[in-house]
């Protein structure tokens, strides 16, 4: 008598899926924990340098570092990252809630581990100078952001500026080398896109 052995299906990959890269995917739960932590990090680190450079540096002389390289003094800025832009501080600060926000609701799609990082370093530096637009001086949603790292024929910034800038680098970096948000190798995207239907374009009439 024939002995049937039944098979998991749902172990099966459906036909046309794209197979997932070894060490990129996992349950989103985890990739969440990875982006809250990086954000948590990176906001914590920018608030607490914040909060000893207004208390220690503000209203004195420059503390140099570096030679004269790099150097600590305490600057409102009330424009953009790196000092730009000083005359739009609502724009810039409508700018970060939009920042947030796009960053809260792609993170329920996240499945990459490179990704939850990089977005949680762009996460936690819009919230670090978000922050401040809010809860300092002159106002709410006019606070002047405090900068305090000054190098030397460049630009005074702060540590969440450096969080969205390693953040933002490593976004492009991802969309062009790396996995896609849900953890597809590229490969993948590769076979996908080759895949996906391409339009007829008759040529001209003779």
């Amino acid at each position: 008598m024939e002995r049937i052995i039944p098979t998991d299906n749902a172990s099966q990959p459906r036909p046309g899926t794209a197979t997932p890269a070894v060490g990129e995917r996992g349950p989103a739960r985890s990739r969440l924990v990875a982006l809250s932590a990086a954000s948590l990090l990176a906001y914590g680190v920018d608030l607490g340098s914040k909060l000893v450079a207004v208390a220690r540096w503000e209203g004195h002389q420059p503390v140099d570092v570096v030679g004269h390289v790099l150097t600590l003094q305490v600057i409102r800025n009330s424009g953009a990252a790196f000092s730009m832009g000083r005359a739009f501080t609502a724009v810039f600060t409508a700018i970060a809630v939009a920042v947030v926000v796009v960053i809260v609701r792609v993170a329920r799609r996240l499945h990459s581990l490179p990704w939850a990082v990089a977005l949680g370093l762009l996460l936690g530096g819009a919230l670090g100078n978000l922050t401040d637009r809010i809860f300092r001086t002159p106002g709410v949603f006019r606070g002047h952001v405090v900068d305090f790292l000054s190098v030397e024929h460049f630009a005074v910034f702060n540590l969440a500026d450096s969080a969205i800038v390693c953040g933002g680098a490593l976004v492009v970096l991802l969309s062009f080398l790396g996995p896609s948000l849900d953890g597809s190798a590229p490969q993948d995207r590769q076979a996908r896109s080759l895949r996906a239907p391409r339009w007829y374009a008759p040529g001209p009439k003779a």
